[in-house]
């Protein structure tokens, strides 16, 4: 009989896998234990045996599509036999919906219509239009991405003056930049709905512009009515006149005007920087098309010794120093790749962490002098080499136990206060975090704990850890003194209540007996949850962990 394969939950806070590879296509026999896929979680790309045998009769996700835990991903029986009545939803659901959708659609579309009919009886013979009265409404345009409203800066142009198609009426103030406005309809001014430096929202009407005479009293007055359906085809609508209402476009202070020749050609930033600077814009030579000046001919313009003598030299002499800034053409490109299942689960977790528990942060500084020392001897007679991290997860586990408080954990309505100290310890890889933990850290050796953390970063950098290694942390560790970081703050790994953050070995001067005197210092700094450790609580912690790497012979007792 025909059994489905489902997505399997991999770890503790997966939920949904890809599927990386197919290692069986569709009629291939399937053994008990035979590796029929490679799924990602959001830990490790980890291998997916089949528990069923049989024949492979269906797949359902392809390689690089995600699916939610418990989804059916694939179904085993026998050769020919009927398997599609185990999809359930997924074959049966889909052409009721789909049927449902068509028919609820159908009924829209009726209504929609019969609504549109009855708005056009009910309009019919009363509608006053902007094309009805042979007028252009001018609306406030929208001149940039986060504008919502513009201020009228400035009208160029008064009600009953003429108009030309590509006359500049009025500057716009937006949130980024001062605006021009062209209005591209030739008539009469005959409306202006916001006065000089009031604001209006986007498509708000600012004028209107029409035959002389016009009463455009009627098209105001409907302004505040919601806008009726369009009752026009897009065929219609690409027939509509140029005298129909339509939104102004807006120019760019740096885009050229047809100003007379009997005026300088500058937009109105320009005009307004060179009057603040005191400049002549009759000295500037303008760098855009026909000659006009924007604001960064004002801003570069150097004065030259007529305009602005500089002070003589030594022989008497007048200097003059023009400072010329090369031009520079660049490309804005990027890429964009898809987030990874592992960085899905670190960007929500962390983000839990971060605005879910109250963090606040402890540093201390550790002088490591003696560590280095006992470091060197403990690597001339080890089997294995130990790092300072090494030091460092041992001074933790024997201060965990001396403080229960910080290895403890919030569960809501109650603080689990843990007896065994598991210590996950962080390691980056490239697609980003994992933390694997060494348990029962306390009762280990150094040679042990250093044993264990190499084995960690191999396997992590291959993806062949499995969830037991990286579950059951009561405190983590997270070490970037290998990167040259002098100390940082790190975010607590959930359900941890606290994580340390070690920072590199740095030397500086310190004072020493009354003497200064080269030293070697290391910066720690302890996160905590706030809901169960106090501040004095975490200082404590940290002392003690000081005191154990200060005197590291303690470690061995």
């Amino acid at each position: 009989m025909a059994e489905v394969v489902r997505m399997p939950k991999m770890s503790d806070t997966m939920t949904e896998g890809v599927i990386a590879k197919w290692h069986k296509k569709v009629g291939d026999k399937v053994n008990s234990g035979d590796l029929i896929a490679e799924v990602e979680t959001d830990k490790a790309t980890m291998d997916f045996e089949s528990y069923q045998e049989g024949t492979l009769l269906y797949i359902g996700p392809k390689e690089g599509e995600a699916v939610p835990v418990d989804a059916v991903i694939a179904v085993l029986g026998e050769e020919g036999e009927d398997y599609k009545s185990l999809l359930g939803d997924k074959g049966n659901k889909a052409p009721e919906t789909t049927q449902k959708e068509a028919s609820s659609s159908a009924e829209k579309s009726e209504e929609n219509k019969t609504e549109e009919s009855d708005e056009k009886d009910e309009n019919d013979g009363e509608e006053v239009t902007a094309e009805s009265l042979g007028a252009t409404v001018i609306t406030m345009p929208l001149l940039s991405d986060t504008m919502t409203e513009g201020v009228i800066a400035d009208w160029h142009f008064k009600v009953g003056d003429k108009i030309k198609s590509d006359d500049v009426i009025a500057d716009v103030e937006t949130d980024k930049a001062t605006m021009e406005v062209t209005a591209y309809a030739e008539g009469t001014l005959l409306y202006i709905g916001v006065e000089k430096g009031q604001a209006a929202k986007v498509n708000d009407i600012i004028a209107i512009v029409g035959k002389e005479g016009t009463d455009v009293t009627p098209l105001l007055k409907q302004k505040n009515k919601p806008a009726s359906k369009p009752t026009s085809a897009p065929k219609q609508e690409e027939d509509k006149s140029s005298t129909e209402a339509a939104p102004a476009t807006p120019v760019s202070k740096e885009n050229t005007d047809d100003d007379s020749s009997s005026r300088v050609k500058a937009s109105p930033l320009a005009r307004k920087i060179a009057k603040e600077k005191g400049i002549d814009l009759n000295e500037i030579k303008g760098s855009a098309e026909n000659g006009r000046i924007i604001k960064k001919d004002v801003e570069s313009f150097t004065p030259t010794a007529k305009a602005q003598p500089s002070a003589p030299s030594a022989a008497g002499a007048v200097e003059t120093k023009t400072v010329t800034i090369p031009q520079f053409v660049g490309e804005e490109s990027f890429t964009e790749k898809p987030v990874t299942q592992m960085r899905k689960t670190i960007a929500k977790r962390l983000s839990e962490s971060l605005f879910t528990a109250p963090h606040f942060y402890v540093t201390v500084k550790i002088d490591m002098d003696a560590a280095i020392a006992a470091r060197a001897k403990i690597n001339d007679i080890a089997p294995i080499k130990v790092s300072f991290n090494d030091l460092v997860i041992k001074a933790v586990a024997v201060a965990l136990k001396q403080h229960p408080n910080v290895n403890s954990s919030w569960l809501g309505d109650k603080i689990r206060y843990n007896e065994h100290v598991n210590i996950g310890v962080a390691i980056a890889v490239d697609e980003g975090l994992l933390v694997p933990v060494v348990r029962f850290a306390d009762g280990k050796s150094l040679s042990h704990i250093s044993a264990e953390v190499k084995d960690f970063a191999q396997r992590a950098k291959a993806k062949k850890l499995q969830p037991k290694d990286w579950e059951g942390s009561t405190f983590t560790v997270s070490n970037l003194g290998m990167f040259g970081v002098d100390e940082f703050t790190a975010i607590i790994n959930p359900p941890d209540s606290c994580i340390l953050a070690i920072g590199g070995i740095q030397q500086v001067p310190v004072v020493k007996n009354g003497a200064v005197v080269p030293g070697n210092i290391m910066k720690v700094t302890l996160s905590c949850d706030h809901r169960v450790v106090d501040g004095a609580t975490g200082a404590a912690f940290l002392q003690t962990v000081k005191s154990l790497l200060e005197e590291p012979v303690r470690l061995l007792v």
